[in-house]
């Protein structure tokens, strides 16, 4: 499903205007990533978990040259589902 199918079905099911629901979903999003990105957890009980991990830093190597290379530390978005949703998809 992509994003415009999810928002046709979301107003489907609220009776809101598919500009609404997109409106409130990019809104959702943008507040999500937001609070991610400044170190703060997006707890959505029954759904899952929004955080930020750091990847330390590596040795990697390149696949055409077989060069050794060095892969720096970065920080990257990680979702954990909450137990409701794991146990629904059972």
């Amino acid at each position: 499903m992509n994003k415009a199918q999810l928002v046709e079905k979301v107003a489907s099911k609220t009776g809101l205007t598919k500009v609404e629901v997109e409106n409130v979903l990019d809104t959702t999003i943008d507040v999500i990533r937001k609070s991610v990105k400044k170190g703060e957890s997006v707890k959505l009980v029954g759904f899952g978990t929004f955080t930020k991990i750091q990847r330390k830093s590596r040795t990697g190597h390149n696949p055409k040259t077989k060069q050794t290379i060095k892969i720096p530390a970065a920080w990257y978005p990680k979702f954990r589902p909450g137990l409701e949703f794991k146990n629904m998809l059972k």
